[in-house]
């Protein structure tokens, strides 16, 4: 067990299936000579060489295109978007040709592409470079969607990406990059896709979410455990699509109280999705109604004091913990 950070699992779950597999090539924007854009892939090209580790062109629609291209020829692609709002430049690729291609072959041709890279507000560089997609992409059928938290998730979900026969979005965080955690050295440490995780247990009220909230959600916990004395679980989902619903429903048959925390806008967001669902299963284990906390409705917020009050942050969601457990 090692203890690195989030942007170096990632490098090494790349490294280690690259070494595995001979049909797996990393392609993106500044991916070799530049080492990536937040040095994700810093000292690939040097390991593995040109063929493996590729430089493309700035224009999303041509690269995407030509790894889905080879994925459904047996290549392995990953590729990696500087900021995953450009993947609307690759919206017919992606969710058209990539998500469909398995149905429409009858079964007959696979997909094994993952598409990789930073997801999030919260760096102040505006409304063009700060979505949050994946309610966008889970919507469509035969597309995967994962958004790990932990340096540990991150290693293990995207070896199981890549090992995956179909695409896989794999939404990362720019401010999760430095955090540090321990990760398992085993090459064989895998995390399947479709499986959450409880993060933190407890019995008052559930926390589900994902992604760098997971961090807001379990200082939140932890500040009123100190102050207020009660317990609160949090359940990571890692995976939007798959869900992991049985492991949600299981913690809401304990605590009976439910608040959603995600970095999304609250319109057709994951969360709203997540509440029907909740409701229709479990609606009388609700001894109060579902509660949110998401990013407030409104493009990007260049001011960085005012952004940060945009997105959940742990103030929020201690706030909305507390109204939770009073309803």
């Amino acid at each position: 067990m090692s203890v690195i950070t989030y942007r170096e699992a990632v490098r090494a779950a790349l490294s280690e299936e690259i070494e595995r597999d001979k049909n797996v090539v990393l392609m993106g924007e500044e991916v070799a000579q530049f080492d990536g854009a937040y040095k994700v892939s810093e000292g690939l090209l040097e390991k593995f060489g040109p063929e493996r580790i590729v430089d493309t062109p700035i224009t999303e629609a041509g690269f995407i295109g030509c790894g889905i291209g080879a994925s459904m020829l047996g290549v392995r692609p990953v590729m990696e978007l500087m900021f995953w709002s450009f993947y609307s430049v690759a919206f017919d690729q992606i969710l058209n040709n990539a998500a469909n291609v398995r149905y429409m072959s009858g079964g007959l041709i696979n997909c094994p592409i993952v598409i990789r890279g930073p997801a999030n507000g919260g760096t102040n560089v505006g409304a063009t470079h700060s979505h949050t997609p994946e309610n966008v992409l889970a919507n469509h059928p035969g597309i995967k969607v994962v958004v790990p938290a932990t340096a540990a998730d991150a290693k293990g979900l995207l070896k199981s990406a890549i090992r995956d026969n179909d695409p896989v979005m794999y939404l990362e965080n720019t401010i999760l990059y430095g955090e540090k955690g321990e990760v398992p050295d085993d090459e064989d440490f895998l995390i399947p896709l479709g499986l959450a995780d409880v993060k933190r247990e407890g019995t008052d009220l559930t926390i589900v979410t994902y992604g760098r909230c997971v961090l807001h959600s379990l200082a939140a916990a932890e500040q009123i455990a100190k102050e207020d004395g009660k317990s609160i679980e949090v359940v990571d989902l890692r995976s939007i699509r798959p869900l992991d619903i049985d492991t949600v429903l299981a913690s809401v048959a304990k605590t009976h109280r439910v608040l959603i925390v995600e970095e999304q806008k609250p319109f057709a967001s994951v969360g709203t999705q997540l509440s029907f669902m909740i409701q229709e299963e479990a609606f009388d284990e609700l001894d109060a109604p579902i509660t949110r906390v998401t990013t407030i409705d409104a493009p990007a917020i260049y001011s960085p004091p005012v952004e940060t009050e945009q997105l959940p942050n742990i103030g929020r969601v201690v706030i909305a913990a507390r109204a939770a457990l009073k309803a």
